[in-house]
């Protein structure tokens, strides 16, 4: 059975052909270890990881700062988290919508230091952040460090980092951006929002593939590697070299992920990433009138400015029977906690979790045409 895939929020599917085309004539042609050969073919594959860092650094408006590469988005909100001069008493604010990479992180660093986790002030009926109370609570206990999710997973808010950060830097606090959902989709000046780091997702909105995630570092990034071994660098150095971006880049890089993400890159410039926006925009109109017509079905949304991730319950059914059903009917989309209970505990689904539904660049209308005959079979069976 042809699959409709509504589940972009896990990974966007697919990819530009650009890219599929790209990664293979590359690892055909230079797939060799980048940094560690003076030869022309490991010359070649260094420069393209070089040119995708460049690419990066103009999509986000961040001119002077470090690409700093990672397997995942996971292992970047990691190396930052983990990286930072943690003492106690330090205040961490964080959004309600926090995925797992970052509440499991903080409660592993909180067995060693005694940190007060604050959440950011959202109003719960529009799911807009109220900047005034914010502002607020910040003047009240002076925060550390401020985490945001840019944009949430499970609802697909955003966060307004671009007037929260430049809130929390009146007190010097460290702000960490998680734009797993956003990046190449969400235009954002980092530089201008104050954002000191800024984790990305390459499989998702970048629309490249797994394997090339990494953070936007600043220029003078001191945090503690994660990682530690071969650089391709200073090889007689008992310790990691004190030189960006190999301080945080220990190992073998995965010149096929980065080949890919730098096809991305090449398609989302040309493309235009306002093009992409208001194409995934209106895929996600589409989406709400769809289910709309379904009165067994209750979207959650507020107000606020979102993504294409819309999360639902189906009255009377769990979402893992849904998600079976919707399987079964050719609909790829994903159930239950979504690696973000503390954002379903805030919208009131905790623990049973929604069916959510995420929308992409190439959503089309046989996708939906296909949904609607699969929830017309729920309402007609179930």
């Amino acid at each position: 059975m042809e699959m409709a895939y509504f589940d972009n929020a896990a990974t966007t599917f697919p990819k530009p052909e650009e890219v599929y085309q790209y990664m293979d004539t590359f690892y055909r042609n230079y797939g060799v270890n980048i940094g560690r050969g003076s030869y022309d073919t490991a010359i070649t594959a260094s420069s393209v990881m070089e040119d995708t860092r460049n690419l990066l650094l103009e999509l986000f408006h961040a001119q002077g700062k470090k690409v700093l590469f990672q397997p995942t988005a996971t292992e970047a909100l990691n190396l930052v988290l983990r990286g930072l001069p943690w003492q106690d008493g330090m205040v961490v604010y964080v959004t309600p919508f926090e995925h797992n990479a970052v509440t499991r992180t903080l409660n592993y660093i909180q067995k060693d230091y005694k940190l007060r986790i604050i959440e950011l002030a959202v109003d719960r009926n529009t799911l807009s952040y109220q900047l005034e109370k914010i502002a607020y609570q910040f003047q009240d206990t002076q925060p550390s460090v401020v985490i945001a999710s840019h944009a949430s997973n499970v609802c697909g808010v955003i966060a307004p980092i671009e007037k929260i950060f430049p809130l929390a830097k009146k007190y010097s606090a460290v702000t960490v951006a998680d734009m797993s959902q956003t990046a190449g989709l969400v235009d954002v000046d980092l530089i201008a929002a104050q954002v000191d780091y800024a984790v990305f997702a390459g499989h998702k909105t970048l629309y490249g593939p797994f394997g090339a995630s990494g953070v936007i570092a600043p220029p003078n990034v001191d945090l503690l590697p994660l990682v530690f071994g071969g650089t391709g660098i200073e090889s007689a150095n008992p310790l990691m070299p004190d030189i960006l971006p190999e301080k945080y880049e220990a190992g073998s890089h995965n010149v096929q992920a980065i080949a890919g993400l730098y096809a991305a890159l090449k398609w989302s410039k040309q493309t235009g990433i306002s093009v992409i926006r208001e194409r995934e925009s209106k895929a996600r109109e589409r989406l709400l009138e769809i289910l709309s017509d379904y009165p067994f079905i209750h979207t959650i949304k507020g107000e606020a400015a979102t993504v294409g991730v819309v999360s639902c319950v189906f009255n009377g059914y769990s979402s893992d029977s849904i998600g079976q059903v919707l399987n079964d009917q050719g609909i790829a989309c994903r159930v239950g906690l979504h690696c973000a209970p503390t954002a379903h505990r805030f919208l009131g689904t905790f623990p049973a979790g929604t069916v959510r539904f995420s929308v992409g660049y190439f959503t089309t209308e046989k996708d939906f045409e296909k949904l609607q005959a699969a929830l017309d079979y729920i309402e007609e069976n179930i």
